[in-house]
């Protein structure tokens, strides 16, 4: 069992969990973000454009609420779908554009590596091997 608990701690202390963990949480603030942007900005914007629609009222009533029977609506929040729709769109946009960042920064680097890397010495052609070879015979005669 201490073998076990000593394996899940060298797992869960190696540097890519720790790196994805951070990733997790940067993420979930960037999808506050996105939420805020989608509900407060664009979906308002696109309400303004549609002649005061708002999506996020859209909805399919399959039951309406009965005050006297104390009973709650039951409807499909189709408007809500839509807005979280454009809310994977922005995010995935996004990462997009960061995964093209961060390639063209690798590209550039790469490149930059590939230039200060000293170029091989040429390697002696068949002939001045064969002319080196000559010379060290007629100095062996001699």
């Amino acid at each position: 069992m201490k073998k076990f608990f000593g394996e899940f701690k060298e797992f869960a202390m190696r540097g890519n969990v720790l790196d994805m963990a951070i990733g997790v949480v940067i993420g979930g603030a960037f999808g506050k973000i996105t939420t805020s942007l989608v509900n407060d900005i664009i979906m308002p914007l696109i309400s303004m454009i549609t002649g005061g629609v708002d999506f996020s009222q859209w909805k399919w009533v399959l039951k309406a609420a009965d005050e006297a029977a104390e009973t709650a609506e039951v409807a499909v929040n189709f408007g809500a779908l839509i807005a979280v729709i454009v809310d994977f769109i922005i995010i995935a946009f996004v990462m997009f554009l960061v995964v093209k960042a961060m390639n063209a920064t690798k590209k550039k680097k790469a490149a930059a590596e590939a230039e200060e890397a000293p170029a091989a010495p040429a390697a002696p052609t068949a002939e001045e091997l064969l002319g080196e070879i000559r010379d060290l015979l007629k100095e062996r005669k001699e």
